[in-house]
């Protein structure tokens, strides 16, 4: 790929500042961040594994949303960590594609997954009496497959169009990973398609999850303002409220990030936008529908229990 497109052999990624006194203050609270994303995660994995209380389609989804988070983080953090920490932050042409087809794929994946979910959640409470029959074991394993289908052939797509581009110079990255915007930026031949092959399917998948999402969470309002006892109401949203919180943080900073052409972007923007849909909303999301959420809570006894019994 290297000869065939260019004289770049590696890039060179800023970072978020390049402010000696920032690096080590942003290397700690970045590793808090990274830990707790893995901790989060896998516990949250685990927990759905051998709690067979949670062995429903909704918590199917959520632990594939934990696997995808868990992958997500773990293809920027580790190399950001280390570049707070050494002086060489160069990152070699085919590690950097590598890292862009990582990363398309796991934000499209979650994208896809986020309007499983609401779906998900509209049929359990819109239709409850047919929700076992609707989200059957099958339906859920297909949805979620077709999830990470999605994710992969928007990955290829946007890859394919990043390796048919020329890279004669320079080779500085203002940013701490290789994202679509700033590498599109760095090509010496012409870009305009690559540019509309990133508008029009972002625009496209925004456009075919985000309807799926808002639709589905107007007939569940419409639903749960029907229901007569407060009780029944409060009990209704809280199972909607954990996975709303989840869908705001998501899809707001990833359309400022790539919904829009390059030449109208601001790096610094996208700098900061980016922190928090890679870093911090995989974070996030554990501790939103574990402390959120009852039946997680409950599950989270019940294993500590068990494991005081057998001590």
């Amino acid at each position: 790929a290297e000869g065939n497109h260019s004289m770049v052999t590696q890039f060179i990624l800023l970072g978020l500042t390049d402010r000696q006194e920032l690096q080590i203050p942003l290397f700690a609270a970045f590793l808090v961040i990274y830990v707790l994303t893995l901790v989060g995660n896998l516990g949250m994995i685990v927990l759905i594994r051998v709690d067979s209380r949670l062995h429903t389609p909704m918590y199917f989804f959520l632990s594939n949303l934990s696997i995808v988070d868990l992958c997500y983080s773990s293809v920027f953090a580790p190399r950001m960590l280390v570049n707070f920490l050494v002086g060489s932050k160069s990152i070699s042409y085919s590690a950097s594609i590598a890292q862009h087809i990582s990363f398309v794929v796991f934000v499209t994946t979650e994208g896809f997954l986020l309007a499983v979910m609401a779906y998900d959640r509209y049929v359990a409470i819109c239709n409850p009496l047919l929700y076992n029959a609707v989200m059957s074991k099958r339906v859920c394993i297909h949805l979620v497959a077709s999830s990470y289908v999605g994710g992969l052939m928007n990955s290829l797509t946007h890859t394919c169009g990043l390796l048919r581009l020329s890279f004669c110079g320079p080779n500085v990255i203002n940013h701490y990973f290789c994202d679509t915007n700033p590498l599109l930026k760095l090509a010496c031949s012409d870009n305009h398609i690559s540019e509309i092959l990133l508008v029009a399917f972002s625009g496209v998948i925004a456009m075919s999850t985000l309807p799926i999402v808002i639709i589905s969470y107007l007939y569940i309002l419409f639903s749960i303002l029907r229901i007569c006892s407060a009780k029944g109401r409060r009990k209704a949203f809280s199972t909607c409220a954990s996975h709303l919180t989840a869908v705001t943080m998501f899809y707001g900073p990833v359309s400022l990030s790539h919904i829009q052409p390059s030449s109208r972007y601001s790096q610094e923007q996208e700098k900061i936008s980016a922190v928090f849909y890679t870093l911090v909303v995989p974070m996030l999301n554990p501790l939103i529908y574990s402390l959120r959420n009852k039946e997680v809570k409950d599950a989270l006894k019940r294993v500590i229990d068990w494991k005081n019994i057998l001590s």
